[in-house]
């Protein structure tokens, strides 16, 4: 039998990988929380699989939960080629090299990221909910959030985030630092 040559057929990767669209909200109130939540932005971007398309402002934000400093909060919007639970297991992974530890709910971090929508996806499962579950009554998640996409549909409420942002209450929440 004579020895035929071997032919590879490549494909272009994102021809034939499905992006969808991603909101994450980014936090951090110990350490220097600017320089933190950018690192986590340049993370995020070089991760295969996950592109950050934009980003909001910072905001200062009153923290909930246990007596601790403010927080710095913003949001992005990411282009991502992973399911769900993979993004998630990504995000925390990212937490956990920015030194993120989990004592107490709602106490403090160097880093939280939360995954808030996943193009019109409606997802229960005991490690992971989209959109997040209380997303609409957080200020410091809306008013980022809002910047960036105020015409994207909460698939829940099936309202804009522009409206959404309109019901809650924002006095604790103030600008710190405006997107370049």
């Amino acid at each position: 039998m004579k020895n035929l040559p071997q032919v590879m057929v490549l494909t272009d990767k994102a021809a034939t990988t499905k992006t969808t669209q991603s909101a994450i909200a980014l936090g951090s109130n110990l350490g220097d929380s600017r320089a933190t939540l950018e690192g986590a932005l340049e993370k995020i971007d070089k991760t295969p699989g996950i592109r950050v398309k934009t980003h909001s402002s910072w905001y200062k934000t009153a923290p909930i939960g246990p007596s601790q400093p403010d927080y710095i909060n913003g949001c992005a919007l990411l282009e991502v080629e992973l399911n769900p639970q993979e993004l998630l297991k990504t995000l925390l992974a990212i937490e956990d090299q920015f030194g993120r530890v989990r004592q107490e709910r709602w106490g403090p971090r160097t880093l939280d990221l939360d995954l808030l929508l996943f193009s019109d996806l409606i997802l229960e499962t005991p490690e992971l909910q989209i959109p997040h579950p209380r997303m609409t009554q957080r200020a410091f998640v809306l008013v980022p959030l809002a910047e960036i996409a105020p015409d994207w549909i909460e698939p829940v409420s099936r309202e804009a985030i522009g409206q959404l942002v309109e019901k809650v209450e924002r006095s604790g929440v103030t600008l710190s630092i405006k997107r370049n």
